[in-house]
């Protein structure tokens, strides 16, 4: 009988050592998300608005958070119209566009 160094699980590779010790904390988990799950739900609750600076206009601060959302919107809008300003522009340039060519190849 030959000695194998102690605390190595014999016959076992070190991949089935490693996915042993994955199954037996997944069922630790398993087991401990029942207790988890039993704490109450709270109800989500929106963030407070932040407060007006000294000197801020009247108008400046939203007055709820669905103002806000309808700001981002608007502003979202703002900024897709000028995304697709140059294929509204493409008509004005398209008879220029061989001289803006030769230009660019004089430097």
């Amino acid at each position: 009988m030959t000695a194998r160094p102690l605390g190595r699980c014999h016959g076992m590779t070190k991949t089935q050592r490693m996915l042993a010790a994955i199954a037996l904390a997944g069922a630790a988990a398993g087991l401990a998300a029942p207790a988890a799950s039993a704490a109450p739900i709270s109800p989500l609750t929106l963030p407070d608005l932040p407060t007006a600076a000294p000197g801020m206009p009247a108008g400046a601060q939203p007055a709820s958070v669905q103002e806000i959302g309808s700001q981002l919107s608007a502003g979202a809008n703002q900024l897709n119209a000028l995304m697709e300003l140059p294929n509204h522009l493409a008509p004005v340039i398209a008879p220029v566009q061989p001289l803006t060519d030769l230009a660019g190849g004089l430097e």
